[in-house]
């Protein structure tokens, strides 16, 4: 083992030091992202549980990064002191394993994987070959590796060949809000999702479409600068259809704007093509909003079920824009499902897990993982 290089790695009070590697933008509020608002929660809770913490924020086209970026994050990986307590999040640490792997048998480096590489829509099949293969280099030289969901969890360690022991769930937790009041309690519609082909607009405008000659508004709030080409498709597609006024692209909302969104919301839409959690589905029932959602992936775990066993919600089949009209009609035709909807929605409010419970699951991971010897982890991810 090398000399330790670097400050003590347990910091003060004894408590071992995380350094949190973050993607650059990971504060900008103007740009949300689930995963960055994650990363931003459990550094600030893990701080205020007494844990010190370290931010490296690296800027950077991550997952696949210029090869000066790249090197950056070899060079504050290899400063870090021997046994150094690391939470990466996947985005930056996964695509990049020769900057990674090499560092990570004398660290401990827990991996904070919020969705796999490759599963992001729309990548040519070469490109998410390569990034398969490079996440599971360095999945399998991670001490740890926290998924987002039990979903998430179970399809990494399988996909992956990970010990079930070594993928930990650390579900995102949910900010306390205020019961919102709707609008008239059926037509107002409301997606919060960056606007790019994974979140599945399109799928959303063509459903509206289908039901436009029932009332309705839909604000769609997310960045509109990740997938240009997608966007311009989706501005094409919602005047084809007559829809210019009742789909606005609001941009990415934050704050008192974001709030004010979801308090007139009398019904969350979400089209996704894919979701290891669901973030958004969980900050609607926060507010006692039902869901209309695609049933894949965590969707209907986090959807979950009101005591009484009701979904508060309507799950249809995924990449089905008919399926999504059928969920839209049954909520603007149906007063007595509303009622329930809406009843279950707010009995599911109270079962949602606080931010401070999932910080708490997080800072027992790296207790766990600082606790423990090495493994021969440059050794299991040639394996």
């Amino acid at each position: 083992m090398s000399p330790q290089r670097g400050p003590d790695p347990h910091g003060m009070h004894g408590m071992h030091q995380v350094h949190a590697v973050l993607p650059g933008g990971v504060d900008d509020l103007a740009s949300p992202s689930g995963g960055n608002a994650y990363d931003r929660h459990v550094c600030a809770g893990l701080a205020a549980r007494g844990r010190p913490v370290r931010r490296l924020v690296l800027s950077g086209a991550w997952p696949q990064p210029a090869p000066a970026d790249r090197a950056r994050l070899d060079r504050e990986l290899a400063a870090l002191p021997d046994g150094a307590l690391v939470l990466a999040d996947g985005l930056v640490v996964c695509g990049v394993p020769e900057a990674v792997v090499p560092h990570a048998a004398r660290l401990r480096l827990v991996v904070v994987a919020h969705m796999r590489l490759a599963d992001e829509t729309g990548l040519p099949p070469d490109t998410a070959a390569r990034l398969d293969a490079a996440e599971r280099a360095v999945l399998r030289s991670a001490a740890a590796v926290v998924a987002t969901s039990g979903w998430a969890a179970r399809r990494l360690a399988a996909h992956h060949g990970l010990a079930a022991d070594r993928v930990h769930v650390v579900a995102p937790g949910t900010a306390p809000a205020p019961v919102a009041e709707g609008t008239d309690g059926r037509t107002r519609l409301l997606s919060v999702a960056a606007v790019t082909p994974r979140k599945g607009h399109d799928l959303l405008v063509d459903a509206l479409a289908r039901v436009a000659d029932r009332p309705w508004e839909c604000d769609f709030a997310g960045p509109l600068d990740r997938a240009p080409e997608h966007v311009a498709r989706l501005r094409a597609a919602i005047a084809r259809h007559g829809l210019a006024g009742r789909v606005r692209l609001r941009g990415p909302l934050a704050g008192a704007a974001l709030e004010d969104a979801y308090a007139a919301a009398d019904l969350a839409v979400l089209g996704s093509r894919g979701e290891t959690f669901g973030m958004v589905v969980a900050e609607a029932l926060a507010r006692g909003i039902p869901v209309l959602a695609p049933g894949l992936d965590a969707l209907p775990d986090t959807l979950g079920r009101a005591p009484d066993g009701t979904v508060p919600g309507i799950l249809v089949p995924a990449a089905d824009s008919a399926a999504l009209a059928e969920g839209l009609r049954a909520w603007l035709d149906g007063a007595a499902l509303r009622r329930r909807l809406r009843g279950a929605a707010l009995a599911r409010r109270g079962m949602l897990e606080s931010w401070e419970e999932a910080v708490a699951r997080m800072d027992h991971v790296l207790d766990t993982v600082a606790g423990r010897p090495r493994p021969d982890a440059a050794r299991e991810a040639a394996g």
